[in-house]
């Protein structure tokens, strides 16, 4: 027996935590989305599109939109680069969610852009402006938010909220990361 289609409202969702796997979980939801005929797309805050990830590589063949808008991880850039690069990314979330294209939408790493504490953001983004695009969202579109430091409004907010807790990673013995498991 096939049940009904869901008519609820979309889904706020939040992974958040100091353990691996909150992209990996994120994307995975894309890609049971995509299987379904849904429309997908992500926008990467702090990932840059001068490195090409392997999750990238597969998810635009399944025809899921991906947009790496961040300056990189490691924080070697000036902070106007970073700010440029938030900046944008924050202008094209908004763009995209309120398009009503979109089935789910995922803001990769948005936590840690919430976070940032190396130079200042609140005038380009703040939990009260992601709080205010939750709000103004189509009905029906899931948001998916991940990173780390998520803010106490946010997961408040969400629907559903996951802490991702490292128990064990090799890096703590100085591995370095690998090809097609972390990137």
């Amino acid at each position: 027996m096939r049940l009904p289609p869901h008519k609820t409202k979309g889904r706020v969702i939040v992974y958040t935590g100091d353990g691996k796997g909150k992209t990996t979980a994120a994307l995975g939801l894309a890609i049971r989305a995509a299987g379904r005929g849904k429309k997908a797309a992500i926008i990467q805050f702090i990932k840059s599109p001068e490195r090409t990830y392997g999750e990238q590589l597969i998810l635009q063949k399944l025809g899921i939109e991906m947009y790496p808008m961040g300056a990189g991880f490691t924080w070697t850039k000036t902070p106007e680069a970073h700010r440029r690069a938030l900046k944008a990314a924050w202008e094209l979330t908004q763009e995209k969610v309120l398009s009503g294209m979109y089935d789910l939408m995922i803001l990769d790493e948005l936590n840690n852009a919430l976070a940032i504490d190396r130079f200042p953001v609140d005038d380009i983004i703040s939990v009260q402006k992601v709080l205010q695009l939750i709000e103004k969202r189509p009905p029906a579109l899931h948001l998916v938010i991940t990173g780390r430091f998520a803010k106490r409004e946010l997961i408040e907010a969400a629907d559903i909220v996951t802490e991702m807790k490292l128990v064990k990673h090799d890096y703590e013995q100085g591995v370095t990361a690998m090809e097609g498991i972390e990137f």
